[in-house]
């Protein structure tokens, strides 16, 4: 474990300009770096580093963060590893603290299980020059269309029909046979015997995000009664649900497309790499899991793509049909290829060109819609089937995150049934509401649905009747954007406002409030910073974030700026702190492309100061409007079930509420 003063020297010794220019090459432009972005295809550089803020941006996917995030993302490093790198790189001892028994001996376990693997792994590949691996193994791959490059990269192996070969290997090696047998390249058959559980068959490995052999796929030749494939059991470096076969060679292709296409088999996998259709994955032996579209979200960020492309037999498009729902769920989009006449995508690689394969794709590819009424053509005569299938479809669509996208869903699935809309968008927010209560009762539900949007009355309207981001744009200093999945209504007003105050506290919590002399909030000594002011006004109220994550990051925040950090400083310890749910919060408050072109245009048109001090004030206002405003929805709700008297004083309550409410909107207008 690093402890965090050196985690802090790390971060503070940290230049973003030199960490990416170890892998990217930077152009100066002023005072920041561009670059064509190492994430996704462009020919026009969008890519642009600012070591004064220690962030890097891309404007056109989008990508962006500090150098720890960098190599996360680009290196595929875990936060500990990056930490290690730069502690490398700018000559920082690292004198890591003593870990616990349980945790040495976990870690030590882990590590024998995977060296374990990777002396199986060495030993299949090695027998696949043997004479029997060459007759049998090899003959096999080559018949696939594998060439010997490509069976060399994914370290294909042979198991040979000895069944004791490897057990022999190991033991004259001096291995301890029970690391062999946890990982399952070992079996025991009863009396105690153990042999080698995948003897007579071609092996594929499985490899971690990093590269490790964790787990094996070993596929017979044999057409006798047997199982085609065995696989490595589970274990604690394995877990197959959250594991993707072809990951590690197909994480960067993933990244630069935005886009994954997912198949079923190993060979469907590695027959698409060969082709140059490197950005393929398939999940290892089971069913796709919410953990391996995660995993797959990893490298595509948000707003990426899944091409789902199984085989064209009926197991295949059942498989399909369910991965759309886990997709969606995911908040990625999805797109669906149907091969012909029951082919997989291994049959079809071998008998066409890239080209070919790249257009049939492109041509075929259709939305989860237009996918489901070509496999039903035949059925959509009969009304009960039609019926079933538009509810099948509200369904499916009840699964996706931003209500913009599924409005436009909801849209195409009236045209092409010719179904009013309002019966459908009725069944989508029925299964929404289904699903939302099922998660509140604790039960499993097909998706985890998106943060609960407040329904019914949304309250009285801001001061000026827009939304918290638009009105602070007025200032010169906007706020970040809010999230696409969130709608700006009254049930939202709450969490923009939050969102606000936040957002000048990250940017301007160290800044000076100067109030002119007459203002209620003029004071003769020192003057508050942003933060403190924010912060006495929350604590006068007795009020806290409602977002968790918003609360979390604000009490950061306030502990940084105690120990008299500068603005920098806060940022980066933020930014690059262990916590990266809050480092990519931070990111997305502190910046994005709206920011830029706005500070630019604003900043000429109106001081620093003068801004802070009128839209500091004004959003804080307007937290207290929408939090009243939410007050007031909650009891509201509460009066139907309430008896006579408690319904008097809740009345009261709504009464005072909006009283101040009024007051606030008033001293809106004034500032």
């Amino acid at each position: 474990m690093i402890p965090q003063d050196t985690i802090n020297k790390i971060i503070d010794a940290t230049r973003i300009e030199e960490v990416i220019g170890d892998f990217v090459s930077l152009t100066r432009k002023g005072a920041s770096y561009m670059a064509c972005c190492p994430f996704h295809n462009e020919k026009t550089p969008s890519f642009v580093v600012t070591p004064s803020k220690g962030i890097y941006k891309c404007f056109g996917c989008g990508e962006s963060g500090g150098a720890i995030k960098f190599l996360e993302r680009h290196e595929n490093m875990s936060y500990r590893e990056a930490l290690l790198y730069l502690a490398k790189k700018y000559h920082i001892e690292v004198q890591e603290k003593e870990e616990s028994p349980e945790l040495i001996q976990a870690r030590q376990k882990s590590e024998s299980l995977t060296l374990a693997n990777e002396f199986a792994h060495q030993f299949y590949v090695e027998n696949l020059c043997e004479t029997e691996g060459k007759a049998v193994a090899m003959q096999y791959f080559k018949s696939r269309g594998l060439q010997e490059d490509t069976i060399a990269k994914w370290g294909l192996g042979w198991c040979p029909s000895d069944g004791q070969a490897l057990l022999k290997k190991a033991k004259a090696a001096g291995l301890n046979t029970d690391y062999l047998k946890e990982c399952g390249v070992l079996g025991e058959a009863d009396g105690g015997r153990l042999y080698d559980r995948f003897r007579d068959r071609v092996v594929f490995p499985i490899h971690s995000v990093t590269g490790r052999v964790v787990a094996f796929s070993c596929r017979t030749l044999h057409a006798e009664n047997m199982a085609k494939y065995v696989n490595s059991p589970t274990t604690e470096i394995y877990k197959k649900e959250k594991s993707l076969f072809g990951i590690y060679f197909a994480k960067s292709p993933i990244a630069k497309a935005r886009k994954c296409y997912l198949v079923e088999g190993n060979l469907d996998v590695i027959s698409l790499h060969q082709k140059g259709i490197q950005n393929t994955v398939a999940s290892c032996g089971t069913a796709l899991t919410s953990e391996q579209v995660q995993l797959i979200k990893r490298f595509t960020g948000e707003e990426g793509t899944v091409c789902v492309m199984y085989d064209g037999d009926g197991a295949g498009i059942k498989a399909a049909i369910k991965a759309i729902n886990l997709i969606l769920a995911e908040g990625l989009n999805v797109k669906l290829v149907l091969f012909p006449d029951g082919q997989d995508p291994d049959d079809f690689c071998r008998h066409h060109t890239l080209e070919e394969i790249q257009t049939f794709v492109e041509e075929n590819e259709r939305d989860f819609i237009s996918y489901r009424k070509l496999l039903a053509e035949k059925d959509l005569h009969d009304p009960l089937k039609r019926a079933t299938l538009i509810n099948e479809l509200a369904d499916t669509m009840a699964c996706i995150l931003d209500p913009v996208k599924r409005n436009v869903y909801i849209q195409e699935c009236a045209k092409q049934f010719n179904i009013e809309e309002g019966t459908i968008r009725t069944r989508v927010e029925q299964t929404r509401r289904k699903r939302l209560e099922s998660k509140v009762a604790g039960q499993d539900s097909l998706v985890t649905p998106p943060s609960v949007e407040e329904s019914g009355d949304a309250g009285t309207s801001m001061a000026s009747g827009t939304s918290v981001a638009s009105e602070s744009t007025a200032g010169g200093y906007p706020a970040p954007s809010v999230p696409k999945t969130r709608r700006k209504n009254g049930a939202d007003r709450l969490y923009l406002s939050e969102q606000s105050l936040l957002s000048y506290v990250l940017r301007y919590g160290c800044e000076s409030l100067k109030f002119p002399k007459g203002s209620e909030f003029y004071v003769e000594d020192e003057p508050y910073t942003v933060f403190e002011f924010i912060d006495s006004s929350l604590a006068d109220d007795g009020c806290e974030f409602s977002d968790a994550l918003h609360q979390k990051i604000y009490l950061l925040y306030g502990q940084l700026f105690d120990q008299c950090l500068d603005s920098k400083q806060i940022e980066r310890r933020l930014q690059e702190g262990e916590d990266r749910e809050v480092a990519d919060r931070v990111m997305q408050l502190r910046f994005d492309s709206q920011q830029l072109t706005m500070d630019s245009l604003l900043k000429s048109m109106m001081q620093k100061d003068s801004s802070l001090v009128k839209f500091v004030p004004r959003s804080l206002i307007e937290y207290n409007v929408a939090r009243m405003e939410k007050q007031r929805r909650e009891l509201r709700r509460k009066l139907s079930d309430a008896d006579e008297q408690t319904q008097t004083q809740y009345m009261q309550q709504i009464t005072e509420l909006a009283r101040k409410v009024k007051t606030l909107q008033q001293k809106l207008k004034e500032i």
